[in-house]
């Protein structure tokens, strides 16, 4: 028997290191649940007293300034916080008043800070109340202003506001009107769009758009893109709310605002676990004679330094990773779901310079928020179908345009050829299946 001494390199990771990457993978309801246990085990964190006021903000005058101008939103909200100051700082986080349903809430919210009469405010409060879960109002306003006991012109004003309010959409009595109040919000010149949902709409659902054309005098190509512009739009905006017994929260880890010359990427800090350093057992530490006690503060210590640190780390992490897609899906942020560009996490890692894992880790139950919605951040990596240029989303807006545009309803060979034609090459059995995902009905159902 010869025994041989061989050299050989092998990585080891630490436990402190195995649980940095078990943070940096948590989504923000896991956090805060790992949070509470690290402040239950470690003394020398502990969670800001509710009246503390943030370091960036030194005194009430410069809060309120802050509040004003970042969003009217921001006051309600700050309002709402500081009649639970007295609860646990991470309870109330995604919470909701039990006596108000989420969608009449956030339209409030955005009526605080404005200078509106007492009556007219009194008289929103009245309509908001009265909106179904669709986001209407299904009375009729004489029977409004008889239940409110308010003036015709009071109610009129109120509903004026309330219809300025988000979603677009909401308070209309009909689906006309909730068409109309969204396209009014829409640049550029919609008058044809305006006309179709006021008067054409059943014309527009079989698809008619030769008699909508000769009605309005206008150019068949004009009314077909009108209708499409139609269909993207919300016809139920209060669906996405729901009353708090039947909400499932959801809270966005970065959110986008868009700008017609930047976006702009920011971390929902204030939805995260904000902790210190206890100055109790700092000081404790400091001052301590007995060695057990300094040797078992000095430990805990280090143990909050690393915590505070990967917690850091994440939030830079997901940040870094986050802006980069928001550069790569820019045309999606502006435009749409059709105008997502297919992405790996492979395209991420290496323009991060990090490994694949780390940005699999990153992108893992969290979530982005947008004007389009609030989207898992796994979304924004789509495969491409052939080659490197069709993403599934952009395969299906091909599509569904195809569908919107064709003057004799095409079989879906005949899609998929003219797909093929237009540099989307998939199989006639994705078309299928694509058109089945976006309930479009195949060649026999569809009348052109």
């Amino acid at each position: 028997m010869e025994l041989q001494l061989n050299q050989k390199q092998q990585q080891t990771l630490s436990p402190q290191m195995l649980q940095s990457i078990k943070v940096l993978q948590m989504g923000i309801q896991e956090l805060r649940e790992y949070v509470e246990e690290v402040l239950q085990e470690n003394p020398m964190l502990e969670l800001p007293e509710p009246e503390e006021k943030p370091l960036e903000l030194p005194n009430s005058a410069g809060e309120l300034e802050w509040l004003y101008a970042s969003d009217r939103q921001n006051l309600y909200y700050h309002a709402q916080d500081a009649e639970g100051a007295h609860g646990d700082a991470l309870s109330n986080i995604g919470c909701f008043l039990d006596d108000e349903n989420s969608l009449s809430r956030y339209i409030l919210s955005q009526f605080v800070g404005t200078c509106l009469e007492p009556e007219i405010m009194t008289a929103v409060e009245f309509l908001v109340a009265r909106l179904d879960d669709s986001g209407y109002l299904e009375e009729e306003m004489d029977e409004l202003i008889r239940a409110s006991g308010l003036s015709p012109a009071v109610m009129s004003r109120a509903l004026i506001e309330l219809q300025a309010a988000d979603p677009a959409g909401v308070g209309a009595r009909d689906l006309s009107e909730c068409l109309r109040l969204q396209l009014e919000r829409r640049r550029g010149d919609h008058r044809i769009a305006i006309q179709i949902a006021q008067n054409h709409l059943e014309a527009l659902a079989y698809r008619r758009y030769g008699a909508i054309s000769r009605a309005l005098n206008a150019s068949e190509r004009d009314v077909r893109d009108a209708c499409e512009l139609i269909r993207s739009l919300n016809p139920k905006p209060g669906a996405g709310f729901a009353a708090p017994e039947n909400l499932v929260y959801i809270t966005p880890d970065i959110v986008v605002t868009v700008y017609p010359d930047r976006f702009e990427v920011s971390a929902s800090d204030s939805a995260l676990p904000q902790l210190r350093f206890s100055a109790y057992y700092g000081r404790l530490l400091r001052e301590t004679t007995e060695q057990e006690i300094r040797d078992y503060l000095t430990e805990k210590s280090r143990q909050a330094k690393w915590v505070v640190g990967s917690i850091q780390q994440r939030r830079d992490t997901l940040l870094q990773c986050a802006q980069w897609l928001v550069e790569r899906q820019a045309a999606f942020f502006r435009l749409g779901a059709g105008h997502l560009v297919p992405l790996t996490m492979g395209d991420a890692a290496e323009a991060l310079g990090v490994h694949e894992s780390t940005v699999s880790r990153t992108v893992r139950d969290k979530y982005l928020q947008c004007s389009w919605g609030i989207y898992p951040l796994s979304w924004f990596f789509s495969r491409s179908l052939r080659g490197d240029a069709v993403s599934p989303e952009m395969a299906k807006a091909l599509l569904r345009k195809l569908v919107e545009e064709e003057c004799r309803s095409m079989s879906d060979q005949k899609l998929c050829e003219e797909m093929a034609r237009r540099g989307c090459s998939i199989s006639r059995r994705t078309v299928a299946k694509y058109r089945n995902e976006l309930g479009i009905p195949n060649a026999s159902g569809r009348k052109a």
